[in-house]
């Protein structure tokens, strides 16, 4: 009863606080107009939009557009770089006047100039940063105003190695509160002192006076634990002068803390008010995690006192279909894939994340190694060198304030790859200093690194100037540990292997850059750039080198841009033309509507041994090869495994754990397989005992379609998603691991497409239309509720298969 108790006056409290204090946050999803180019007033009240697009925010204008064949594969082939305008009304009716108001943008690509009412209220240059804008003094209260938030948008100075979207494509809020207020991104929770049965928490908020007159004001703050019950309760006072702002913190005791872990994520919560003559004018919620973390120079992680070994993957900021459009569906769904293969970190390249990404990773108990720039040029929009230092500091302002609090969070990292800043040339130390002071400025509590990958470059020692080695491929970080043994070490891009989900080709690779003219990449799984390695060497690095904390695969999923092997350059020097091209990547373990390819149960075998893991290579449809050689693969967490062709054993494999070739370390292989049609197994052990067993079989030609929804009920919110899979099976049930079939997409009902594609990094269909092409037997369709409850009926069709229909339930 006591508990029961407490949540009733807590929600009591705040229920009080709530009415009393009018701060409101609205997302400003809807009722949006849009044009491309640059029309003259478009910022002006008057501004005729008649022939302007509606649109929701998350939008990305190039991802809806055609691709462009001889186009630049790097960056996606389409049509991003140009000037847009975004514009829409503001409804102030639910904010009380003499409130302040401010815009929020979680990130606009790029370089956006933005107006109210036709005035310039503020201008923003990084396009994967956060950032807002006071508004208040802008906006008309009369009756019968109209108030109008209008958007340019020009993507044409940025530049990026791979695809990065165009315009509004995260969510913008329309916020309100009390002219005395807690500052946003204004309280910071930290634990300086955590014991087995005892948590120092430490809250600090920044409240600012923007009354014209001095005030004394109560700061409270609550604590919720991850049950919803009060644990502490904590006040401090002190008198503002006008206009001026200051930190309020308190201290509070917690005896047996839960703590958050990859395995509990344990999350509380602080309930900050701010009072004035008793009366509460401001509530504003901060979660939070209460967990220890610390590298050692030779045990690698630590998490809570024990070692955690990070089994990671860089993830960019795209969605496939979706483009660059955030949707925290994609993205929940793209963790919950990777988790399911035995991830436990991602790095977020080389970009600021949505702030979505860090609630997500949070929530599902995943560490974040937080990353903000790729390099410091275009790439990072910064345009003007000499105001550097005003860049760096707005930046990682921004960046650090508004992730500081997420517990998954464990490291930050300051650029990636940064050729000018590891030679120290172009005042490079002097920009790296920089940069790590206002991160230690903002943050104290985790440690900073920057991303190399010159391993000569260690012996300038830059990694004087960070707390971790962080080093991609080839065991470049060989030098900086020797030179600093006194610091752990990430490999914070490992592999980089190759693959086409579905595709195989013979006979297999004497080198891992054995590529062919097929504009595609065996799934065998050899294959990997001359400047990287595949997976299994990584696996074998950090078994033999043990102070290696982890490893961040590039990457967790296919991409839109950077098309290695088959880029533009490549294909030329292959003797093709820039339409050969490719315009994603091939990097991912899981292709890039998140279909997994071969690779997924090599990474899981090892990563998720706990897990039984029984899976085959190549498919067995190989018509006009009887008698020739296809190898057999075998990815498990088993020891050994017996093959059987047509029931005829092909003898028993094992892994070699001592082997220096790694491969023979992590994967089971017969090479000489002579194929014949009709059944292939294996029975895997482990430890001696029988694992399990797997077949697959040759199929006949595929007759039908079978769609398969990931979830058959979402939210109608108009930004919920159900990603449907489209698989083709002959008559006797089995899927067809070669049909190419087209499809043709209706949508229906309480939603709309949202984007299809197949994992073809040569598709060059549109990933917004409504048909879409088989790829080895699977293809995706995104399907997006509205804003009505209802159904979502979804009717795929094809002129050589039976077709069928769904149904997606929306609800409120």
């Amino acid at each position: 009863m006591k508990s029961k108790f407490t949540a009733f006056l807590i929600f009591a409290l705040l229920f009080q606080g709530l009415l009393a204090q009018q701060r409101t946050a609205e997302i400003l999803q809807n009722n949006w107009k849009f044009i491309k180019g640059d029309p003259s007033g478009a910022k002006e009240i008057s501004a005729n939009t008649s022939d302007w697009e509606n649109v929701s925010i998350p939008h990305d204008w190039a991802v809806e557009e055609d691709f462009i064949k001889d186009g630049d594969g790097d960056t996606g082939k389409l049509p991003w770089k140009g000037q847009a305008w975004y514009r829409r009304d503001l409804d102030l009716s639910a904010i009380k006047k003499g409130n302040k108001v401010f815009l929020m943008f979680d990130a606009v690509m790029a370089f956006p100039k933005v107006y109210i009412n036709g005035e310039l209220a503020g201008q923003w240059d990084y396009g994967y940063n956060s950032f807002y804008l006071d508004i208040t003094d802008k906006l008309d209260y009369s009756e019968n105003a109209k108030n109008v938030l209008a958007v340019h948008v020009d993507t044409r100075k940025h530049d990026s190695r791979w695809y990065p979207g165009a315009g509004i494509y995260r969510k913008v809020s329309l916020i309100s509160m009390a002219p005395i207020h807690t500052k946003i991104w204004g309280t910071q929770v930290t634990t300086p002192i955590i014991k087995p049965n005892y948590a120092d928490v430490r809250i600090s908020s920044l409240v600012k006076n923007e009354t014209s007159e001095a005030k004394e004001i109560t700061v409270t703050q609550h604590i919720l634990n991850p049950e919803g019950n009060e644990v502490s309760n904590k006040s401090i006072s002190h008198d503002l002068r006008a206009g001026e702002e200051n930190y309020f913190e308190v201290n509070a005791q917690l005896i047996d803390p839960m703590r958050w872990d990859i395995e509990h994520p344990h999350l509380y919560k602080a309930i900050t008010e701010v009072s004035v003559d008793e009366k509460i004018i401001d509530v504003s919620e901060t979660t939070f995690g209460i967990r220890s973390i610390e590298f050692t120079p030779d045990d690698g992680f630590q998490l809570n006192g024990r070692r955690v070994q990070l089994k990671g993957v860089n993830l960019h900021h795209g969605h496939g279909p979706l483009g660059a459009a955030f949707y925290p569906r994609a993205m929940e769904r793209q963790l919950e894939i990777m988790k399911s293969m035995g991830v436990n970190a991602i790095r977020s390249s080389h970009n600021t994340a949505a702030p979505e990404v860090l609630e997500l990773c949070d929530k599902m108990g995943i560490l974040m190694f937080n990353e903000v720039f790729d390099k410091y040029d275009r790439k990072a929009d910064i345009v003007d060198t000499t105001n550097f230092e005003s860049f760096a500091e707005r930046n990682i302002r921004n960046f650090v304030m508004r992730d500081r609090n997420h517990p998954s969070v464990f490291i930050w990292s300051v650029g990636n790859e940064m050729h000018d800043v590891q030679a120290n040339y172009n005042n490079g130390f002097k920009r790296l200093h920089t940069m790590l002071n206002y991160v230690r400025k903002y943050d104290h509590t985790r440690p900073v690194t920057m991303v190399n990958d010159v391993l000569d470059n260690a012996a300038l020692r830059h990694f004087d100037f960070y707390d971790v080695h962080s080093w991609n491929y080839g065991r470049r970080y060989r030098l900086a540990r020797q030179m600093e043994p006194n610091k752990s070490v990430i490999i914070s891009e490992s592999a980089s292997t190759v693959s086409t989900r579905g595709f195989y080709e013979f006979p297999l690779p004497k080198k891992k850059t054995d590529f062919t003219k097929s504009l595609q990449v065996s799934s065998y799984d050899f294959h990997a750039p001359d400047w990287a390695e595949i997976g299994d060497d990584d696996f074998m690095w950090q078994q033999d080198e043990p102070y290696i904390a982890g490893e961040f695969v590039w990457t967790g999923f296919d991409y839109l841009g950077e098309p290695t092997p088959y880029t533009n350059k490549n294909v030329k020097a292959m003797g093709m033309s820039d339409k050969e091209a490719a315009r994603s990547s091939y990097f991912g373990i899981v292709d890039i509507v998140g279909i997994p390819k071969d690779r997924y149960y090599l990474y899981k075998s090892y990563w998720k041994p706990e897990e039984k893991t029984i899976h085959i290579l190549p498919h067995w449809n190989w018509k006009g090869k009887e008698g020739e050689n296809v190898p057999v693969f075998v990815y498990t967490n088993g020891d050994c495994a017996e093959l059987f062709i047509n029931g005829e054993s092909q003898g028993k494999q094992c892994k070699s754990p001592s082997s220096k070739n790694s491969t023979e370390r992590f994967r089971l292989m017969w090479k000489d397989v002579v194929y014949q049609p009709g059944e292939v197994k294996v029975v895997a052990y482990k430890q001696g005992e029988k694992l399990g067993e797997k077949t697959i079989k040759t199929t006949s030609e595929a007759t039908k379609i079978k769609l398969s929804a990931d979830r058959k009920t979402i939210k109608a919110n108009g930004m919920d998603l159900s990603y449907v899979l489209v698989e083709a099976f002959d008559k006797n049930g089995n899927l067809d691991p070669l049909a190419n079939q087209s499809l043709q997409i209706e949508v229906s009902g309480a939603g709309e497409l949202a984007g299809a594609g197949n994992g073809d990094p040569q598709s060059f269909e549109p990933l917004q239309d409504h048909k879409v092409d088989l790829f080895y037997g699977k293809a995706m369709i995104i399907l997006k509720s509205g804003m009505e409850a209802g159904s979502i009926k979804l009717k795929v069709s094809s002129k050589d298969l039976k077709g069928e229909t769904i149904k997606i339930e929306t609800e409120k």
